[in-house]
């Protein structure tokens, strides 16, 4: 069963203006994000764009890509308006992968987007990886991700969790056993659910956490999660990550 890759980009930035447009070797990095999701699976890999000047990056690099209002709140409400302006069927199937991850594997886009496949329970889908670093457990823009025994998130959190009993006495010097898992930004929706969510309440925990997809928990709404073997290449949210993402490539 096909589905579709939309990819939110947004021509505002604080710590990087004009992020989607920045070079990376000869091309916007919006576009290598796109020629990235080709590799999967997907039947269509669409740009959703805030801004005229990044609708025509993309065409010129052959990528298509549809304009979006520019008020949008979250990538989650620009999907779900990318996804009427595309007419996607309520059954359909969509992968959000974000604009700013040129590094992103498509055999992960392809995992996500089969977990809604595998698990019809599941509202959404997302992907984690094992933490082998303690100080990326620590660490609050890490954002940790917590399952039960079906692989079905139970909580995701910027805290390091799980915690043990006695943490607290020796403060945090080894990772927990078994290991703790990273959340990867990435979501698979049934467009149904897509235009449904930016409508609900936000939850005090995701104001709390600043974590959108604890609003779908929150509601009631299950999200299955795809463990990888490995990290994600590493996305750009600085002038330092674009730097090293132009080195890499």
């Amino acid at each position: 069963m096909g589905y579709t890759v939309l990819i939110p980009a947004r021509l505002a930035s604080t710590r990087l203006p004009d992020k989607p447009l920045a070079d990376i070797a000869g091309k916007p990095m919006v576009v290598r994000v796109a020629e990235r999701a080709m590799q999967s699976n997907a039947t269509r890999v669409v740009v959703a764009a805030d801004s005229r000047k990044i609708v025509q990056a993309c065409r010129a690099h052959g990528v298509e890509a549809v304009l979006t209002r520019d008020d949008h709140p979250s990538g989650s409400d620009r999907l779900a308006e990318a996804s009427r302006i595309l007419g996607l069927a309520p059954q359909d199937r969509v992968v959000n992968v974000q604009g700013d991850e040129p590094l992103i594997a498509a055999s992960l886009i392809d995992a996500v987007a089969a977990m809604l496949d595998e698990r019809p329970d599941a509202s959404m889908s997302t992907a984690a990886h094992p933490i082998a670093d303690l100080a990326e457990f620590v660490n609050p823009n890490v954002v940790k991700a917590v399952l039960d025994a079906k692989g079905m998130a139970l909580y995701f959190s910027r805290a390091p969790l799980p915690w043990w009993r006695d943490g607290f006495g020796g403060g945090i010097s080894r990772l927990p056993t078994p290991a703790p898992l990273r959340h990867i930004g990435i979501y698979g929706y049934r467009v149904a659910f897509l235009q449904q969510f930016p409508a609900l309440a936000q939850a005090p925990v995701e104001i709390c956490e600043a974590l959108e997809q604890l609003r779908a928990l929150w509601h009631g709404h299950r999200i299955a999660v795809h463990v990888s073997d490995h990290a994600p290449g590493p996305g750009v949210d600085t002038p330092a990550d674009l730097e090293r993402v132009r080195q890499l490539f």
